[in-house]
């Protein structure tokens, strides 16, 4: 159940009513894509809230189911746009949460064939995970191409080099119905300037999934499993003290009502404000998930409560 501070009222607030949030709640979660910055631009103030919110004791982690670079290469990213304050261990990918699944809950013994870019490979090989090599003749075909004989586990992320040998060949080991079948996220589509968009993971993953007849195990937002592993590597994180801020609904907001955390909806990324009251006023209950418990314009909009909140302790 979500912290009783908020109702799913998709409410806009700004001024005393978030600093009060910002009082009440200890775990602050944020995307990362269009909350913190877009590309290479950081939002407006997002580092200043940043470090404010850690200055003010309150933990801060970055959930993101981009899965294309380790958490280490977003070390340096953080660190490039200004954010100074932010460490290794309060950044938790799809790629990193896959390796986490792959070692500690399902304790694969075997290959992993991966659909995905080199910093979802380097997550695996970092938690020891073994990856099937690409090694397969620029000519090479479904029809005479190697299989790997001990692959347990076929992952899909997002991948830009992606071809039909490697979808190919990933049905094929999906044929033993011991090998398991898992995406980094299900994302169908990423936004990119001029109006462009970039086909997301799910969108690999839904064809995979008609090719193999299988569904595939989530690790990403909206599954709950990316709490989990923050749950356990954070002492005493209680669902009612946490904040998800995101900006996709589908993705962010609900993984925040999976998790029984309550959510915010920040407009300067994919969703909008529109979109929200249409969930909210749908017949269909389930739905409601997708509604966020508060909405503000950017994160920058915390900044003022942290002033009046400085003031008060001065």
């Amino acid at each position: 159940m979500a912290g009783a501070f908020g109702l799913k009222g998709c409410q806009k607030i700004r001024g005393p009513q978030i600093r009060n949030l910002l009082e009440a709640k200890d775990f602050f979660l944020f995307d990362c894509d269009g909350v913190i910055w877009h590309g290479e631009k950081a939002i407006t103030g997002a580092a200043k809230v940043v470090s404010s919110l850690i200055r003010q004791g309150k933990n801060v982690v970055f959930v993101t189911n981009n899965s294309t670079r380790p958490r280490e290469n977003y070390v340096h990213k953080f660190y490039r746009l200004g954010f100074t304050d932010v460490m290794l261990e309060q950044i938790f990918s799809s790629s990193y949460c896959s390796a986490l699944y792959l070692r500690d809950v399902v304790k694969v013994c075997g290959q992993v064939f991966v659909i995905g870019c080199d910093g979802l490979r380097s997550e695996l090989q970092e938690a020891g995970i073994p990856c099937v090599a690409e090694a397969d003749d620029p000519d090479a075909t479904i029809y005479d191409c190697a299989l790997a004989p001990d692959v347990k586990a076929v992952l899909v992320g997002h991948d830009d080099k992606l071809t039909f040998l490697k979808l190919a060949k990933a049905s094929c080991y999906l044929r033993d119905p011991d090998c398991l079948f898992l995406a980094t996220d299900n994302d169908p589509w990423h936004p990119l300037s001029g109006g462009r968009i970039l086909p997301g993971s799910g969108s690999l993953t839904a064809a995979l999934e008609v090719a193999s007849g299988r569904k595939a195990t989530v690790i990403g937002k909206p599954s709950r499993f990316m709490f989990e592993c923050i749950s356990s590597q954070f002492r005493g994180v209680d669902p009612a003290q946490c904040l998800m801020v995101g900006d996709r609904l589908e993705t962010d907001m609900l993984f925040g009502s999976n998790c029984g955390l309550d959510t915010m909806l920040t407009l300067t990324g994919v969703s909008q404000m529109e979109e929200a009251q249409q969930y909210q006023n749908s017949e269909l209950p389930t739905n409601l998930s997708l509604v966020p418990n508060y909405v503000v314009d950017t994160i920058a909009d915390f900044l003022p409560a942290f002033e009046e909140l400085d003031e008060q302790s001065n």
